[in-house]
């Protein structure tokens, strides 16, 4: 579709073309190769050889092997009409008239447009003596004609676009107002009143022409940057169903490494630009509306429909800006913020359903059974011999010395006929019974609006996300608002508030061969792969069956999710508040300068709970409960100072920071056997048998950082571009002597793009060369690990041999004491 009422694709296809050719560009240069573009005339030639061809097919030739671009209105031209076309490396102009011949379009070219014309609806339009006929020219700031400018009544459909020397003829009422667009400029509103000629300027939209980013404590233009960053905009975001912000993120951003979980609700792990630490944290710094979040939390918890876009920087000069949080790479998420304008109620919703796509290739109880023989043959090869079918008396065929009836029952099929047929041997799909369809649905509903002055938005939004894996799941409710006050030139403000309470079940444990019992949760399906093909999971009544075994050789337990539960809910609440004075409006002569102040609360608070019955993963033969509840709170406080100058081809940026961020963490657990009421779960531990367990607990954590920063950007010209900083890092976990730490950095950028040996290349968009260098911290340690701890260890009773400081008498039940040895 080339109509230019459609501009946005045409530009699209065409930005496909402009990077190839931009890096054959780059490869020229640095090879030092001269090179030149072609003149476009309307000599250009094609070839387009077609006994049956449609109207629209040859235009979409001609622009293929050419930079052309046509201009028309869909009403008009006809792209569905066939025709005959034998153009060997025929000119453009000769092509053209064969294809309309007799259609009465004609065309017209101008520089690399075609503008496609109706030449009776025009003769028509001349005709109609019409008092509501306005005409007018469009043009831009240097006076150049907009060819393919929109051009209609507002709140009518009635429409036009500009011709070649980006004039138009509309029939509008005295009282119409004109709505003017085009890509890349701002839309302007005219009223006719009587009005019969209209000259129309249009004004570039900067914003749109020069993208701004994020780069950490401000914005800058994207072509002003030095430092390697990547951009994920809200439509890329949102171009698929996601259930957080890092599967929206997977294959949209290069050097970043994102790998899913197979729980739902959790996101697994994100690298930027790899491993840097083969023991400490990978995990990079996320950063909020301008509030770094001090926990480790990312930011899995936020609406994917409240993004705006996510900013990633990636390289040591652009991170070091955050000193001791920027090692591991820094993710910038700014959220959506309400807009001038009457307020739009929007609505957005998904489903997806998934199903695993492959099971892992497992073997079926005639190869598992033929696969057991020879393993034991080889093991022992005089106690069991190499026969033609299989001992009905071996061990190799039961389970930890006993037979259990129903699985022996399947395995006894082989003898049915007289002889051993493995094939007769049923078997189990332990896989299918522990997988399902999952269903996933997305509701979003959001309001934005205001003035100039004041400008909201807020919305709400629920996630149901059911797991491929039976007995998990994750839901998920959201809420957002933004307020944004804008009364005078010299002061601003605004307030950001995202919630979520989620619930995630993790599903049940389970036991399988080479699995140690545990209260956490287990992969299901995992375990499903390790279990006997030729087992049965019920008996004849229907109930589960508990294969015998003993220690670490428990065969399985299947149907879990009806005996065990995994649950964690979680709440949380990340916020930011800024106010800003611009002194320059209060005091001109320190026009330029700008004090922000910024406070970032980030609030969690989540509950997991467990619960397991006798027969389930409980390692004490009864059933089982432990509840854990743990809350983190941080809080950041940012005085900013900006100064902005240009004079001349100069431009000048300084940005100071003094930053203090608090983190604090508690955390408290209880565990007991025994629960009289299993339906209470983890809800009622003090009517139970909390006296055998060790699973008590409580734990308090705090840390604080104090920080100063400045860093300074030049450009000379639009050309080139120096961005030097320096962040001072005091961090209260590190060691005595050793908690402040400096990491600056530099990097250099030349917009070749802006060169005038290259301002002729018009198929050019943007071409930048820059290096860059930084130093980055890593102050992701535990606090407290650089002093001694105390903790508690089992010992046998009687043991003389262990040393240590005991903390109470030995207790009789068991026969074990406390000891509390100094750990370094």
């Amino acid at each position: 579709m080339k109509n230019i009422l459609y501009q946005e694709s045409i530009v699209e296809i065409k930005h496909l073309f402009r990077v190839m050719k931009i890096t054959a560009l780059a490869l020229f240069l640095f090879v030092g190769t001269a090179f030149a573009t072609k003149s476009y005339s309307q000599t250009m030639k094609v070839t387009v050889v077609s006994d049956r061809i449609s109207t629209g097919k040859v235009i979409n030739e001609i622009e293929k092997q050419t930079d052309y671009l046509f201009v028309y209105d869909m009403n008009e031209v006809n792209l569905k009409r066939n025709v005959k076309v034998h153009a060997q490396d025929k000119p453009v102009a000769e092509v053209l008239n064969e294809v309309f011949e007799g259609t009465g379009i004609y065309y017209a070219m101008e520089g690399k447009n075609i503008m496609l014309m109706n030449k009776a609806k025009e003769n028509a339009s001349e005709k109609q003596a019409d008092d509501n006929k306005v005409t007018g020219s469009i043009k831009d700031m240097a006076g150049e004609p907009i060819i393919g400018a929109n051009v209609t009544i507002k709140g009518q459909s009635i429409g036009t676009i500009t011709d070649i020397d980006g004039r138009f003829i509309i029939n509008a009422p005295a009282n119409a107002i004109l709505r003017v667009t085009y890509i890349g400029y701002i839309p302007q509103e005219i009223k006719v009143e009587n009005k019969r000629e209209l000259k129309i300027i249009l004004q570039e939209d900067t914003e749109t022409l020069d993208e701004v980013v994020v780069v950490g404590y401000g914005v800058q233009k994207k072509s002003d940057v030095t430092g390697a960053m990547i951009r994920v905009n809200s439509d890329e975001l949102n171009s698929r169903p996601a259930a957080n912000a890092f599967e929206a993120m997977q294959g949209k951003a290069a050097g970043v490494d994102i790998v899913s979980n197979e729980r739902p609700g959790e996101i697994g792990t994100i690298n930027v630009r790899g491993v840097r630490s083969l023991s400490a944290s990978n995990t990079p710094l996320y950063v909020v509306d301008g509030i770094p979040l001090m926990s480790t939390s990312g930011i899995e918890t936020l609406n994917p429909q409240d993004i705006e876009s996510i900013d990633v920087l990636k390289d040591a000069s652009a991170t070091a800006i955050y000193g001791s949080r920027g090692a591991n790479g820094v993710i910038l998420v700014t959220t959506k913020q309400g807009k001038a304008g009457k307020m739009s109620l929007n609505y957005s919703g998904t489903m997806t359903i998934e199903n695993l796509q492959d099971y892992s290739e497992m073997m079926n109880s005639a190869e598992y059974i033929e696969w057991r023989r020879w393993a034991y043959y080889y093991k022992e090869p005089n106690k069991y011999p190499r026969g033609d079918e299989p001992d009905k008396d071996s061990d190799y065929l039961i389970f930890n010395g006993a037979k259990d009836p129903y699985a022996w029952r399947n395995i006894e099929k082989g003898w049915a006929g007289g002889s051993w047929n493995a094939s007769a041997v049923p078997t189990t799909d332990w896989a299918d019974m522990v997988t399902q369809t999952g269903v996933t649905h997305e509701h979003t509903l959001s309001a934005s609006g205001g003035t100039d002055k004041v400008q909201g938005y807020a919305s709400i939004g629920y996630l149901d996300n059911e797991g491929t894996v039976k007995g998990q799941s994750y839901t998920r409710y959201t809420a957002k608002v933004s307020l944004n006050l804008d009364p005078t030139k010299w002061f601003k403000m605004g307030l950001n508030v995202n919630g979520t309470f989620s619930e995630q079940q993790y599903g049940s444990s389970a036991k399988a061969v080479g699995q140690m019992i545990s209260d956490r949760p287990s992969n299901l399906y995992a375990a499903s792969t390790s279990l006997y093909p030729y087992a049965v999971p019920f008996d004849d009544e229907g109930n589960r069956i508990d294969y015998p075994g003993g220690d670490d050789k428990v065969k399985t337990i299947v149907n879990e999710w009806n005996y065990s539960e995994n649950e964690r809910r979680m709440f949380r609440a990340i916020g930011s508040l800024y106010a800003q004075l611009n002194l320059g409006e209060i005091f001109s002569p320190l026009k330029g300068l700008r004090y922000r102040f910024n406070f970032g609360p980030d609030f969690r608070s989540y509950r997991n709970g467990s619960f397991a019955d006798a027969n389930s993963v409980s390692r004490e033969g009864t059933n089982r409960a432990s509840l854990t509840n743990q809350s983190d709170f941080s809080c950041t406080l940012d005085n900013l100072i900006y100064y902005d100058k240009e004079i001349g081809k100069h431009s000048l940026g300084v940005t100071l920071l003094q930053s203090a961020t608090k983190y604090r963490y508690e955390e408290s657990s209880m565990a007991a056997l025994n629960i009289p009421l299993a339906s209470a779960k983890w809800n009622a531990l003090s009517k139970a048998n909390i006296s055998a367990l060790d699973d008590w607990g409580s734990d308090l954590v705090e840390k604080q950082l104090l920080s100063y920063m400045f860093r300074l950007n030049y450009d000379y010209n639009s050309r080139y571009l120096l961005t030097v900083s320096g962040r001072w890092d005091g961090a209260s976990q590190l060691a005595k002597g050793n908690k402040w730490a400096f990491f600056p950095s530099a990097a250099l950028g030349w917009r070749l793009d802006q060169e005038g040996f290259l301002q002729d290349v018009s198929w050019l968009n943007q071409l930048k060369l820059r290096v860059g260098v930084g130093v980055t911290g890593n102050s992701a340690i535990d606090p407290y690990q650089t002093k001694g701890a105390v903790v508690p260890i089992y010992y046998p009773y009687g043991d003389s041999s262990t040393s240590g400081f005991v903390a109470s008498d030995p207790v009789a039940t068991g026969g074990v004491r406390w000891l509390w040895p100094i750990k370094t």
